[in-house]
């Protein structure tokens, strides 16, 4: 299995940002897909995640409003739309995949990691 992640940069404070994470090697409609990030110093902190089928969401309380989730099944790939960005949203952001039916915020029980891709936004 392989989650590739990407789309991260420097972004000013107030700008956008897509991040992109294609799926290999599992059944892609079989599994929650979610989005993490990781800030230095800080511990790995949930940001989105959605269903099986793309019919449901779910944001942590920091990003909800301002990130979308969104995954496309005929390309494998989920995609992480970041508007009005802000420092605190500096982090390695990575995506994950589990099998099951519940959209989960806990890092520990996401079964496959892509290897992150840095998201800097400066004030």
């Amino acid at each position: 299995v392989q989650l590739q992640a990407s789309g991260g940069g420097l972004v000013q404070a107030g700008g956008s940002l897509r991040l992109s994470c294609s799926a290999s090697g599992l059944t892609f409609r079989n599994y929650v897909m979610g989005w993490f990030r990781q800030a230095p110093g800080k511990e790995r902190e949930f940001v989105a995640g959605i269903s099986r089928s793309g019919d449901s969401t779910n944001y942590g309380d920091s990003v909800a409003g301002r990130l979308t989730i969104s995954r496309d099944s005929a390309k494998n790939t989920i995609y992480l739309q970041m508007n009005s960005l802000k420092p605190d949203d500096t982090a390695v952001y990575y995506c994950a995949a589990r099998a099951g039916s519940a959209i989960l915020g806990a890092h520990s029980r996401y079964d496959y990691w892509g290897q992150g891709t840095l998201v800097t936004v400066s004030s």
